[in-house]
């Protein structure tokens, strides 16, 4: 896999200059935001260099190629997540934003007095807070699913909480801090029995997994481009057509509209309805060539390569006393995300110390609260992983996680 490092700036510039053991950056923090490579880069660089026009508004050439631009990085994500119509995929800010859009519009719409919102408690912020909002607002109930906490999946016995008063499910595909996959799948049969939608966080899986949004049972999913080797500020939403149709728009002007008079408007067809104002060209370009670029490399490939490595990372933390895996611990299953605490050391500090020995990886509640105070952690240690990882770097990094506690002042 180190093949593939020459193709990032970052990691090129690093196994050029340095090694592992000269305190070259060790960059496992991939579930917060992915590095990105030259092709990346490139394809953003040439949409500003020689198609740079407003899409979609003029009649002229140029605004004529940055529309195709725009438009043809829309087919590739939707033959990305296995959409059979481009007109599906609506391009956003991010997961949040996709979220946040279908809580406001489809939710806030069909979601009554007394209707019910299933989520997991494994769920990011961005897939509780919406949807605590339509509760407040429609004087719904939010129920949680909650997980086994010693191999960090919902077991069965929790989705009876999926009833005939249940409007939506929303699920995470892939927690980012347990790393378990959930069985979406099976949730949404149950859901759809019940008369409800399904609307799937795809933040995690989509960067590690292939994704077919019909054989996952989904009516919603949403997805970031910066976690797949895209750039900050785009992602995208994917929504059954006959429901994105129905729904009203989310955010207004710009060229969601079809016709404005003094006291009204109509507006576009689906999906331009719901991208109003200028819209991100040259990042839905960033993000097409991050898929390509991905695609080019293997799902199956980076899927087995993540395996692979979070199994040896999770069995080395194991041989380590005093540090303690957070959910499963069979790394195989944990989609390149081991979670850990150590004993003594404060979850900051121990991404401090290892930052001190050029080691990036996550500290904090991992914008998943409620998971924390159900588990009884307040923060936690992250390291997430991606094929750009090698076996070099998790051992360099359980080299230096033997040491931690002493670091800190503790005599073992």
């Amino acid at each position: 896999m180190n093949k593939y490092r020459k193709d990032f700036p970052l990691f090129k510039a690093i196994d050029e200059h340095n090694s592992t053991e000269n305190n070259g950056l060790v960059y496992m923090d991939t579930a917060a935001t992915a590095q990105r490579p030259y092709i990346v880069l490139n394809a953003m660089t040439h949409f500003y260099s020689t198609q740079n026009a407003n899409p979609l508004r003029g009649l002229y050439s140029l605004s004529e190629r940055a529309t195709k631009a725009y438009e043809d990085a829309r087919d590739v994500v939707a033959r990305f997540v296995g959409a059979t119509d481009s007109r599906e995929i609506v391009f956003t800010r991010n997961t949040s934003e996709s979220l946040n859009l279908v809580a406001n519009t489809w939710g806030m719409e069909n979601v009554k007095e007394g209707d019910e919102i299933v989520i997991s408690i494994m769920e990011h912020h961005s897939n509780i807070l919406p949807w605590q909002f339509v509760c407040e607002k429609k004087n719904a109930t939010l129920k949680f699913m909650y997980v086994d906490k010693e191999t960090g999946e919902i077991p069965e016995s929790e989705f009876e909480k999926i009833t005939p008063k249940t409007k939506i499910v929303s699920i995470t595909h892939v927690s980012n801090v347990l790393g378990t996959t959930n069985p979406v799948r099976k949730i949404a049969d149950i859901a759809h029995k019940n008369g409800a939608i399904v609307v799937v966080d795809g933040a995690q899986s989509s960067p590690h997994m292939k994704i077919d949004v019909h054989e996952l049972g989904a009516d919603f999913f949403c997805m970031s481009g910066h976690k797949l080797c895209g750039p900050m500020g785009i992602g995208a939403l994917w929504g059954r057509y006959e429901l994105l149709d129905a729904m009203p728009p989310f955010l207004r002007g710009g060229e969601m509209i079809e016709y404005v008079t003094e006291t009204g408007a109509t507006w576009a067809d689906v999906p331009h309805k719901f991208e109003a104002g200028t819209v991100s060209a040259g990042d839905a370009v960033g993000m097409a060539a991050a898929i390509r670029y991905i695609q080019s490399i293997g799902l199956d490939t980076i899927e087995e390569n993540d395996a692979n490595l979070a199994e040896m990372l999770a069995e080395g933390i194991k041989k380590i006393p005093h540090v303690n895996i957070i959910g499963g611990k069979d790394g195989r299953k944990r989609c390149g995300i081991i979670t850990f605490t150590v004993d003594g050391v404060h979850p900051h500090d121990i991404a401090t110390l290892l930052s001190d020995e050029n080691i990036a990886i996550r500290a904090g509640h991992h914008c998943a609260q409620p998971l924390g105070a159900y588990l009884g952690e307040t923060a936690t240690a992250r390291a997430s992983l991606y094929f750009y990882n090698t076996e070099q770097e998790v051992e360099y990094l359980l080299k230096n996680l033997a040491q931690i506690r002493k670091w800190s002042g503790f005599k073992d």
